[in-house]
């Protein structure tokens, strides 16, 4: 089987991309998803997505996880506005479905301004919080994230009781200023730290907002920088996320299994 396959990445983010439009990438077959994300067996990316038609849409951004597992990524549906844009399906404006629900995004100058869904509230998990932003997050506030042993204690909280089934994204914030924080993320699905996380910085944007009164706050992550806007109501839940930040095309190839 021969697959053409464009590489994306979003601050850091990396994803295989597809253009599913005819239906024929076995979405079933999980292990293949898989072996295509490995980065010492296959392509190499922290998810897989499938850009495929849907009635009603521009188009449909199928994701998974590396591991094979389905959500919402934020840095994912940048890169699949970016792509989709690169393909000619869309032009400076995008309306997709995810798996979350449909979405809306801008596009200029190399810059994808992606609405969010809405987030209905802010939970208290002790003296951190979680909130659910399509995927869901723990956030915690740590002194310095730079030196923080985010795979160690993002593992832990991720398997925790609190947690099961599913599991959860965690996430580590340090206040860089007023308006500024530093966000790690260990991600459910890849089993490790990502360069960025665009549900965890939304999520991480939001509590801290929520915090200091803010309606705008800009994120700095290992892959680079991004900016999260949203208008706070007086019931505890958020509308009008944007997520915004660039998305970049890397490279391009076939892929072709050598095991039959």
């Amino acid at each position: 089987m021969e697959i053409s396959f464009y590489k994306y990445q979003g601050t850091g983010n990396d994803f295989v991309m597809i253009d599913d439009r005819s239906e024929v990438f076995p979405d079933a077959d999980l292990p293949l998803v898989q072996q295509l994300c490995d980065r010492k067996f296959g392509i190499g990316a922290d998810g897989l997505i499938l850009i495929r038609n849907k009635e009603g849409f521009d188009f449909e951004m199928v994701y998974f996880n590396a591991d094979g597992s389905q959500s919402m990524c934020g840095n994912g549906a940048r890169c699949a506005v970016a792509f989709s844009n690169f393909l000619g399906i869309v032009d400076e404006q995008a309306s997709f479905l995810a798996i979350d629900g449909p979405h809306h995004a801008k596009i200029k100058d190399g810059i994808i301004s992606l609405g969010m869904g809405e987030v209905k509230s802010i939970s208290n998990m002790g003296q951190d919080f979680f909130v659910n932003t399509g995927s869901p997050h723990h956030v915690r506030f740590v002194e310095n994230v730079d030196k923080y042993p985010v795979v160690e204690i993002g593992s832990e909280i991720r398997y925790s009781a609190a947690y099961e089934p599913k599991g959860t994204n965690v996430n580590f914030v340090t206040p860089l200023s007023s308006d500024q924080i530093h966000v790690r993320t260990y991600e459910r699905g890849v089993e490790n730290e990502t360069l960025s996380c665009g549900t965890g910085v939304t999520a991480c944007a939001l509590v801290y907002g929520y915090q200091n009164s803010l309606n705008e706050v800009s994120i700095k992550t290992q892959g680079g920088n991004l900016k999260v806007k949203f208008t706070a109501a007086s019931d505890g839940s958020f509308k009008n996320i944007k997520l915004i930040g660039p998305a970049e095309r890397v490279f391009e190839g076939k892929w072709k299994s050598i095991h039959q």
